[in-house]
């Protein structure tokens, strides 16, 4: 067993077995929280564990496996099936009747199971023959049927912190039998620090970096982690200063017309392991800031590119987030719905209460209507949409936001 273990990666070895080991989401399994209330009394409801990679939403789901006196099964919604599912289901149904003992189904990546396959889930889980925990680094909101999310509770996890990450690497280093502790590794403390940060609040990247380096050399110096950590010599830090510094050269690429420039920026953050999405909202946000009126179909362009990332996920969405990025490059920019959005905001922010114009204001009932509500209000079809007629409060009358 030993044997096998050993060759299994660092990040799975290292894997807490219960909450005492569980490092971060103290909001969750801190004492006294809900969590780890739930857990410990092994009353467990069907939940979502909602957050970034590397969070510990998988962790938590064996640690309940560990816990609970259920029957506990983990599928994949990237690779199950109907089939597959039907099977579980008669299982969950004889364990019930013949052990009086529930089933935990435990679906990873729940948000690319489709509608139809989220629907057969439901009367198992009305029923109880079910307890599902879903784990999604999407808004559930969004990504988890209505019906299901509404019998279920969502649990947001957040990024690890760089503290949290390192405590993860120097526990792996000190560990003898799931770790490296046998392996004397040699590394600086702020060396574990720069891995910490580099690893975007992801554990899984920390420890599979740190067990890459001491494959590399067991002294591990700065320029190993960064050999280990993948691609860490594009200098791509979505957690840390690259990542601000690269969008921002993206977006000022783009706005200043230079298609060629605006690709490799794009690049730079793709193949440096961004998610695709972040990149799609933030083209939807410039097809209106920097494009606005001047070309109306910027924004349909950026919407399709995002709906084109959900869709079919990296590395597939990389040229239609090209495309998307060269079409608002080369575009014809107006950044006037911007500036107007701005003197706006200042002045709901000045005068923040502003009565409606009683001829503009709702009359459905005849009070309203004996209090003037509506009254003289032109209906502009009827004068050729050329009425005079004023449409701001008294104190901002004649206001112009657009030049």
């Amino acid at each position: 067993m030993q044997d096998i273990n050993s060759k299994k990666p660092l990040a799975e070895r290292m894997r807490p077995e219960n909450l005492p080991e569980f490092v971060g989401q103290a909001h969750l399994v801190g004492k006294g929280k809900i969590l780890s209330q739930i857990i410990e009394g092994d009353k467990i409801p069907s939940m979502i564990f909602w957050g970034p990679p590397g969070s510990g939403k998988t962790t938590l789901a064996f640690i309940i496996a560990q816990k609970t006196n259920s029957h506990f099964v983990q599928i994949s919604a990237v690779s199950s099936g109907v089939k597959e599912m039907r099977k579980i289901f008669e299982e969950a149904k004889d364990m019930l009747r013949a052990y009086n003992k529930n089933t935990i189904l435990f679906i990873d990546e729940i948000h690319r199971f489709t509608k139809s396959q989220q629907d057969s889930l439901l009367p198992q889980v009305e029923k109880g023959e079910i307890i599902l925990i879903g784990a999604t680094t999407e808004n559930p909101s969004f990504e988890v049927n209505s019906a299901l999310l509404s019998r279920s509770r969502v649990f947001v996890l957040n990024k690890l912190e760089p503290d949290d990450i390192e405590i993860i690497i120097k526990s792996a280093l000190v560990d003898k039998e799931r770790g490296l502790g046998n392996e004397k590794i040699n590394i600086k403390e702020e060396d574990i620090k720069y891995l910490a940060e580099l690893s975007g609040g992801d554990a899984r990247n920390a420890l599979n970096a740190i067990e890459l380096a001491s494959n590399i050399n067991t002294k591990i110096s700065r320029k190993i982690i960064e050999e280990a950590i993948q691609r860490a010599h594009l200098l791509y830090d979505k957690g840390g200063e690259e990542h601000y510094n690269i969008i921002s050269a993206l977006h000022k690429s783009m706005r200043g017309g230079d298609a060629d420039a605006a690709l490799y920026w794009l690049a730079r953050m793709i193949e440096g392991g961004e998610d695709p999405l972040y990149v799609a909202r933030r083209l939807i946000r410039f097809a209106s800031e920097d494009i606005g009126i001047a070309n109306s179909f910027a924004l349909s362009q950026a919407t399709a590119a995002y709906d084109a990332c959900h869709y079919i996920g990296v590395p597939e969405c990389n040229i239609n987030l090209a495309q998307a990025v060269v079409y608002m490059a080369k575009s014809k920019k107006s950044n006037k719905l911007y500036e107007a959005y701005l003197k706006v905001q200042q002045d709901v922010k000045n005068f923040p209460n502003e009565p409606v114009p009683s001829h503009l204001r709702n009359a459905p009932t005849k009070l309203m209507k004996d209090l003037n509500y509506g009254k003289d209000y032109k209906y502009s079809p009827e004068f050729d949409y050329k009425e005079e007629q004023e449409y701001l409060p008294e104190k901002l009358k004649g206001r112009k936001y657009l030049d």
